[in-house]
């Protein structure tokens, strides 16, 4: 069985075609004139079975699936061929009545399978599918190889997260399966069954410990707290390590030393290298690249780091990020997890950086006149590279949701110099259906005045996510330190992530008045912005604050903060018996007019809180927004659950 784990993640994208095993149903017929169930639920019965199947639309409005309206998904264990000479293979027809039998079968009598499939079905399935197949012989060459390389590096991050010692213990069922494989192990990740015990791939719902830390530790519900206040922390936890016990005492064993495949990394990315190298307006890619495979060789990230932060939407078409960057998967939130993104760049993210980057000064000195113990630093960090994901690996493809926007890299001198990079994804929550269900939440919670600015334009989301990475970039960051101690140390990993977040998604709302000034924004697009941020907000609520093991979850936490906030000055304000848009009893209203000086009330207590390392005000803010009941969560998470969790799913032809 765990051959059989490694073989999804190493032939997830390669040109198999074995056919999925099903029962074989006699006297299946053609196809059916038209189906009774809606493309969501096709989809999601697909996922329950396990199926790398997706009904991308109905081009001809007919309620029928035709063989040019479905796709072969990527990261399955399996790549069967459902459309052979413009008509469905027999794979289908079987994959079909599975289908068709399943929406047809009662509620299942276990427990345990009951609950898988209510973590399944609170997903919409979401494709992400890019067609690279016009490209020139080298390009295509090129994404091959990084297909291979991200196989590699979703073996290496589902070791890191315990995956893959518990792949022989998956129950026997296609519902275990497609859990298990999409939510990185046993667990349920939906806000409505992940705390429920019986939701698991395995039966006897056994814990999995993450692989960077003992495991005979990870038993203790505070051991991060240990960690964090052992003399020796600051080596333990560097994140480009494990920590391992030996006797009595614990050794941070660097990533290369404990992950020998990192080896097969660097050699894929050397072949995705010479594989584009015969473009010559590739350079810079191929320094990366080639840069990227001496660090998986020897642990050293800064000289990739130092590639990487020379590549820029006028020198490349391709956005790669290869390497172990965040730490939101880590329970103690230190260590690095492995990752790769795959995206092309588009071009016009040249207009917005041209826009922004002469201001980056002034949003510095903007920040550092808040408070008097933060002096402004010469910043001089990217502004942020538009980017169309092709397909996410590892630490970025996550079973709920996905990253619109990035800053990296979190550490060394490229970071601490504000040389990284900072994307924007355009191309995800785009679709006409992720529109429509955003649109339904927003209105059964906001009342009918302030959903008038709502909008379903792209580019409110966009500015937003746009200035939230920018500002990961100035003020006091995660290299910044107070009295010779970083914020992990001060507020611990996990509040100090939560912060750092809060910080950058205060800073999507605070310069939202000086881009109007400069003539960047007009009224209307600011206040559409605003809204936007606060809806991204209550969808964040809605996902709980904590983990089921007690983690902090930093954007949840941070949403919560800015709402509480921002309610408590007046600038949004709630009822219980306001009509919502939607007709909904309980609803929001907007000062717009407010908002500004309510969101610089903000900014100046979350700049003071890191500047001067004030761990206590930081408890209080979390206690009063996060723990308390200022926001009414429950109402919140009754709205947002009505429409499933939009999850990503890939199809990549090259």
């Amino acid at each position: 069985m765990r051959r059989l784990l490694f073989a999804f993640v190493l032939t997830a994208c390669g040109p198999a075609t074995t056919e999925p095993a099903m029962p074989t149903t006699p006297n299946i017929q053609e196809q059916p004139e038209t189906t009774s169930l809606s493309r969501l639920r096709f989809n999601q019965l697909a996922m329950r079975l396990d199926l790398p199947l997706y009904w991308v639309r109905d081009v001809n409005d007919d309620q029928r699936v035709d063989p040019n309206e479905i796709v072969t998904l990527a990261f399955y264990a399996s790549q069967p061929t459902w459309v052979r000479n413009g008509a469905f293979t027999n794979a289908y027809r079987e994959a079909y009545a599975a289908i068709i039998r399943e929406s047809e079968l009662d509620e299942p009598n276990d427990e345990r399978l009951r609950w898988i499939a209510t973590e399944l079905d609170e997903a919409a399935p979401t494709l992400l599918r890019a067609d690279l197949r016009e490209l020139s012989p080298p390009h295509r060459a090129f994404v091959r190889e990084m297909m291979n390389v991200g196989a590699l590096i979703d073996e290496l991050y589902a070791k890191q997260v315990g995956m893959a010692r518990l792949a022989d213990r998956v129950a026997d069922d296609a519902p275990s399966r497609s859990l298990f494989r999409r939510n990185w192990g046993s667990k349920c990740r939906a806000p409505s069954t992940e705390s429920e015990d019986a939701c698991s791939a395995i039966e006897g719902a056994p814990d999995q410990p993450v692989d960077v830390y003992p495991l005979e530790i990870q038993s203790e519900r505070h051991f991060c707290v240990t960690l964090e206040n052992r003399p020796d922390a600051e080596a333990l936890l560097s994140p480009f390590t494990v920590v391992r016990a030996e006797g009595d005492s614990m050794r941070a064993v660097p990533y290369t030393e404990h992950y020998p495949e990192m080896a097969r990394v660097a050699e894929g990315l050397d072949a995705a290298a010479d594989a584009v190298a015969v473009d010559s307006a590739e350079a810079a890619l191929v320094a990366y690249l080639r840069a990227a495979a001496q660090s998986f060789r020897d642990n050293d990230w800064g000289p990739a780091d130092e590639a990487w932060s020379r590549m820029n939407a006028r020198s490349s078409r391709w956005y790669v990020r290869v390497a172990p960057d965040e730490v939101y998967w880590d329970p103690c939130s230190h260590k690095a997890g492995f990752h790769m993104t795959l995206a092309l760049i588009d071009q016009g993210s040249l207009v917005w950086q041209d826009r922004l980057t002469p201001l980056q000064t002034d949003m510095e000195g903007m920040l550092a006149s808040l408070v008097d113990v933060y002096e402004a630093r010469q910043v001089a960090f990217h502004m942020p590279d538009f980017i169309s994901i092709v397909a996410n690996f590892g630490d970025d493809r996550d079973p709920f949701g996905a990253t619109i926007g990035q800053s990296l890299p979190n550490w060394g001198a490229v970071a601490e110099e504000g040389r990284g990079r900072t994307v924007a994804m355009t191309n995800l929550y785009t679709d006409a259906d992720s529109l429509a269900r955003r649109r339904a939440t927003a209105a059964s919670l906001l009342d009918a005045e302030s959903l008038h600015l709502y909008t379903d334009d792209t580019e409110a989301g966009l500015m937003s996510t746009i200035l939230h990475e920018a500002t990961h970039n100035l003020g006091p960051a995660s290299e910044y330190r107070v009295e010779g101690k970083t914020d992990d140390e001060i507020f611990g990993g996990g509040m100090a992530s939560m912060l750092e977040e809060l910080k950058a998604q205060t800073g999507a709302l605070y310069f939202l008045p000086m881009l109007q000034e400069r003539g960047v924004l007009d009224e209307r697009r600011v206040r559409e912005t605003y809204l936007d941020s606060i809806v991204w907000a209550f969808g964040h609520i809605s996902r709980g604050m904590y983990t089921p093991s007690g983690w902090r979850k930093a954007y949840s936490q941070l949403a919560a903060v800015q709402i509480g906030f921002l309610m408590d000055a007046g600038a949004i304000r709630f009822s219980r018996d306001a009509t919502a848009a939607s007709g909904d009893r309980g609803a929001f209203h907007v000062d717009f007019d407010a908002l500004p000086e309510a969101v610089e009330q903000m900014m100046t207590r979350v700049m003071q809180i890191k500047a001067a390392g004030d761990k206590r005000d930081a408890e209080a803010l979390a206690a009063r927004y996060v723990d308390g009941d200022t926001v009414p969560m429950a109402l919140i998470t009754e709205r947002f659950r009505r429409q499933p969790l939009a999850s990503f799913v890939f199809a990549v032809d090259y």
